[in-house]
């Protein structure tokens, strides 16, 4: 697919602010003009010129370098042209606005790279890695992000699409010949290629979850009565004094959040005001707040003081979360009543005795968290991979697993071979190949400007 939109586009492509360098970013069919206008002359392609940049009335506003790809050898396919000038908010601005004047357009969010994917510079999954190279939040996930702007990811759904295709060729045409088609769909051939497929495309969907956990994390909200030692479990898992600790219950009245990282594993980590009945106004909108974040949580650490809680008082706890998210049961302070650190089975299922005053028995509780949402730790050969990547595969293997079902059935070569079209469209929509302009209308508006 070959994107010719005919206008050209400019932006800023360095955070706004002040700075050592700033970069206008230009890209279309009028680059080489505005070039001249601007520079004064086209620059030698692909090499860092230095030049004096003019505005229209040939004012001197800034003096830099110039970076000219001609196309189709450019990030996006087109003419682009990069101006790096001193970083400071008012140059950028007027070296933009005559940039603009001299005939490109203001660029949308994330224009540049949807260019690059309409000119085939790159696919889908590729364009997106961009956004997420530059959104990173550890060197985990850096490097996963980099490994899919690499290609890595398309490569592996690729090589599932070609297997694909093969099989479709092979059904389709013994389809074509109705007298071949019985003995073809009773022979365990057929079967055993499917299965094959779905071996592959299975291992991708497990190292996919991997990268989609890398970007995006998970939620951990810590739940409980007041004073339980929700907000010292906040801190130690936080490593540094976020929340106030005292002994007085009800201190914690509103939402508080720390963003960590356990071993890669981006983690936004809530603690929530104590559940408890009261008739305090603002301890009230405290509990309710904390409800709110309890519903909407991968994870529910439901806390309860080892000291006192009986098992009525746990079970009304975890009354709470019972139509809701996932939840772990841990007993604190056991520093204060003598218990063991560590994992123990109990009427309620597993439970995690810890101090999160010492941190006894915290390491326990952070493996069991990462093996929650299936998190291993993080390896230099993962991609990085996004919800709308999980379900194309997820759709493409319940087709898959429905061909199967086919042949062990009563088998319909007509059922099997709109199965596996239907496979091979959820995995293009991944890369691209069969994508619609909403789709790509709301991936590349998330971008940022510039990019």
């Amino acid at each position: 697919m070959q994107g010719d939109s005919g206008d050209t586009i400019a932006a800023i492509s360095t955070p706004p602010g002040r700075g050592g360098i700033g970069i206008v970013r230009v890209s279309g069919p009028a680059v080489p003009d505005i070039a001249v206008r601007i520079c004064g002359r086209q620059p030698e392609p692909r090499r860092a010129v230095s030049a004096r940049f003019r505005n229209l009335a040939g004012e001197i506003i800034d003096e830099g370098l110039a970076l000219y790809f001609p196309a189709p050898r450019s990030f996006t396919g087109e003419h682009v042209l990069e101006l790096h000038g001193h970083g400071g908010a008012v140059v950028m601005d007027m070296l933009l606005a005559t940039v603009l004047e001299s005939g490109a357009r203001l660029a949308r969010p994330g224009e540049f790279s949807q260019r690059a994917f309409l000119n085939d510079k790159m696919d889908l999954a590729q364009a997106e890695a961009v956004a997420d190279l530059i959104d990173s939040a550890s060197r985990a996930a850096a490097l996963s992000a980099q490994r899919t702007l690499q290609g890595e990811f398309s490569r592996r759904i690729n090589e599932v699409v070609d297997a694909l295709v093969g099989l479709r060729t092979y059904v389709e045409g013994a389809i074509d010949f109705p007298e071949e088609e019985i003995d073809f769909l009773t022979e365990g051939a057929l079967g055993e290629r499917i299965e094959g497929i779905l071996g592959q495309l299975e291992a991708v969907q497990a190292e996919a979850v991997q990268g989609c956990l890398l970007r995006e994390g998970m939620t951990v909200v810590i739940a409980g009565a007041p004073n339980v030692g929700k907000s010292s479990l906040l801190n130690r898992l936080a490593r540094r004094d976020s929340a106030i600790v005292t002994e007085v219950p009800g201190t914690t009245r509103d939402v508080l959040r720390e963003y960590i990282h356990l071993d890669g594993l981006p983690l936004k980590v809530v603690d929530t005001a104590g559940l408890r009945a009261t008739r305090d106004r603002v301890e009230r909108e405290g509990i309710a707040r904390a409800k709110s974040e309890i519903s909407t949580a991968d994870v529910v650490l439901a806390m309860v003081d080892d000291r006192e809680e009986n098992d009525a008082a746990v079970g009304a706890l975890l009354a709470d979360f019972s139509d809701g998210p996932d939840f772990m049961l841990v007993r604190n302070k056991i520093d204060l009543s003598g218990g063991a650190a560590g994992v123990c089975s109990a009427p309620f299922g597993t439970e995690f005795r810890i101090s999160a005053k010492t941190g006894a028995g915290l390491e326990v509780l952070v493996d069991a968290l990462k093996a929650a949402v299936g998190y291993r730790n993080a390896a230099e050969g993962s991609f990085t991979a996004r919800r709308r990547h999980l379900e194309g595969i997820r759709a493409a293997l319940e087709h898959g697993r429905a061909a199967r079902a086919q042949c062990k059935q009563r088998p319909c070569g007509e059922l099997i071979a709109e199965d596996l079209r239907q496979m091979q469209i959820s995995l293009g929509e991944i890369t691209g190949k069969f994508s619609s302009d909403d789709l790509l209308d709301r991936i590349f508006s998330t971008f940022c400007i510039g990019k």
